[in-house]
Parts: C-alpha cells; sequence; structure tokens
C-alpha cells in the first residue's frame, strides 16, 4: 500500500494565481454563507443547555485530532507522511455545511447540530490551525523517529495570520450582514447554501482531475486511488464512532448521539482543499509535493457525504 501511496506523494499540485483567486472566493462564498445561518438565539440555546454542545466540542476539537494523530502512527507502516498529515488537516477542520441537513434526516438534535456547526466555524481561524501544528508536529517528530522523514517544522504563526485572513473575514462580514439584514439572509441561505455545495464539488472534481493527470500509468491511478480511499474510509469511520459513542459514554440522550456522529464524521474538508492550494500556507518550498495531502482531503469530500447519507437513513429507521 505504502508503495502506491508514495506515487501520490511525488505530485505538486499547484493552481495558478487566476486559478487560487477563485478557490479563496469560493472559500470565501462557503464562509459567508455558514456564519449567514448563525443567529444569537443559537448561543442562547447553548448557554440554557450547554452539556451537549460542549461534549461536542471536546469531540470535534480534541478526540478526533488526537485520535487521528494515534491513528496516523498505528498506521505509519502502511501509509506515507504526506498522507497522514492530510488526515490530520481534515481531522482540524470545523464540522461540514451538510452536517444539519443529514442532522434533520437522521431525526437527530438539530439545535445541537446548528450550534456546533456555528461554533467550530467561527473559532476555525483559531482551532484549525492550532490543531494542524499540535498533531502534525507530533506526528513528524514520530515519523522521523522512525526515519521515514526530517524532523517537519509546521509554521503555526504564519498558517494562523492566513486563516484569520481568508476566514476570519468572511465570517464576520457574514454575521454582520445577517444582523443587519435578517429578512435579506433568510431569503438567501438556502441558495448560498446550493451554490456552496456546487462550488466544494467542483474543487473535489479539479483536485482529481490534477491527480490523475500527474499519474500517467494507468494501473498506478487506480491502484492509488483505492488505497488512499481505504485509508479515508478508516478515517471517517473512526470519526464517525467518535462523536456517536463519545456521546453514549457521557450518556447523552440518543437524538445528541445521533447528531455529534453526524457532527464529528462530517468535516468541512472543502476548507482543507483551499488551505493546501494556498501558496502562502503550504508553501512547496516547505512542504515540498504535497498530492497524498489533497487525494485525502478530496476522497473525503466525497465519502463523507455517501457515509453520512447511509448513517443518517439508518438512525431514520430506528426510533430515538
Amino acid at each position: 500500500m505504502k508503495e502506491h501511496l508514495l506515487s501520490l506523494d511525488t505530485l505538486n499540485i499547484n493552481l495558478g494565481s487566476g486559478e487560487m483567486v477563485i478557490v479563496n472566493f469560493i472559500l470565501a462564498f462557503v464562509m459567508f454563507g455558514v456564519a449567514l445561518s448563525i443567529r444569537m438565539s443559537t448561543f442562547k440555546n447553548v448557554f440554557r443547555k450547554p452539556k451537549s454542545v460542549i461534549l461536542g466540542l471536546a469531540l470535534q476539537w480534541l478526540a478526533l485530532p488526537a485520535l487521528t494523530c494515534l491513528l496516523t502512527i498505528v498506521l505509519n507502516p502502511f501509509i506515507t507522511p504526506m498522507v497522514a498529515l492530510g488526515m490530520i488537516l481534515v481531522a482540524s477542520c470545523p464540522g461540514g455545511n451538510i452536517s444539519n441537513f443529514l442532522s434533520s434526516l437522521s431525526k437527530g438534535n438539530i439545535e445541537l447540530s446548528v450550534s456546533m456547526t456555528a461554533i467550530s466555524t467561527i473559532f476555525a481561524s483559531i482551532i484549525t490551525p492550532l490543531n494542524f501544528w499540535f498533531w502534525g508536529t507530533h506526528y513528524c517528530r514520530f515519523a522521523a523517529l522512525k526515519n521515514d522523514i526530517p524532523t517537519l517544522e509546521i509554521p503555526f504563526a504564519e498558517i494562523l495570520s492566513q486563516i484569520v485572513l481568508i476566514l476570519g473575514v468572511p465570517i464576520v462580514l457574514g454575521l454582520v450582514f445577517s444582523h443587519k439584514f435578517p429578512n435579506v439572509s433568510k431569503k438567501i441561505i438556502k441558495p448560498t447554501q446550493v451554490l456552496s455545495i456546487l462550488f466544494f464539488i467542483g474543487m473535489v472534481v479539479v483536485s482529481l482531475t490534477q491527480v490523475l493527470t500527474g499519474l500517467e500509468q494507468r494501473w498506478e491511478v487506480y491502484a492509488a486511488i483505492l488505497c488512499a480511499l481505504v485509508i479515508v474510509l478508516i478515517h471517517n469511520a473512526t470519526a464517525l464512532c467518535t462523536g456517536f459513542f463519545g456521546g453514549k459514554l457521557a450518556k447523552a440522550p440518543v437524538k445528541d448521539c445521533r447528531t455529534l456522529a453526524i457532527e464529528i464524521g462530517i468535516q468541512n474538508s472543502g476548507l482543507a482543499l483551499a488551505l493546501l492550494f494556498n501558496p502562502a500556507i503550504f508553501s512547496p518550498a516547505i512542504w515540498g509535493n504535497n498530492g497524498g495531502m489533497v487525494i485525502v482531503a478530496a476522497l473525503w469530500g466525497i465519502w463523507h457525504i455517501v457515509s453520512g447519507l447511509v448513517i443518517s437513513y439508518f438512525f431514520r429507521r430506528k426510533k430515538a
């Protein structure tokens, strides 16, 4: 498996300046759209019933990145460093923007889902780079001990400043717009969400196209993609189980456990892709080729929709 994945790590997937502007616009648009759905009443409900939200954020911000780092260490003989760092980056991202829909479909706790998505998105500018730096550094040190890679120093300050710029600004603008023009916000939320999903699918298609173009031998394409998909399936299953069984251990209500499974299992991998394409964050001079990271984020973006729909259908058929 590792030999096949190495073919992905040899790829240096970078976008031109014009394409990068488009990617940044898409990311800003998605973050702006998420912020439009955030209401002050959401935070009031959090303070009224904080237990499940605190539990969910602990699972999202602490448990999932930590378990992902542990998983990369366990799988280290079978995966490459770039694939491992791609897994950690995805785990460091906030919840995905389709988690609210899936939570509703599974008859979960909608208020909890909206609250977690809102809070994790607002604080993503800080939490995402912090988690990626912390757990990524730990993995790199472990891999360096195994002589797999030289110790990689992840530039936390540079990543933080760039993410605050490309995430924080559109989120603040969205919150201000939603507060100043609540009626207009209600009308454009659904179209914005639909466009966000379409834009995200476009990013995934572009990413996969760049990867497939870089791999010349046909058998190598299928073998590398299949190996990466297996890793993504294992990682996503870990995330879903972290949310559901984390809720069970904390004796949360059944509806909350369903929502926690979806919120932790549906990650904003579109954000991971946008960050990977940004040379100011993932500079080729520091990171070298990042094809393994890109393919993990792209495949996660496809698979978590499939797994989310499947688990939602399963939950829906069972009484809460």
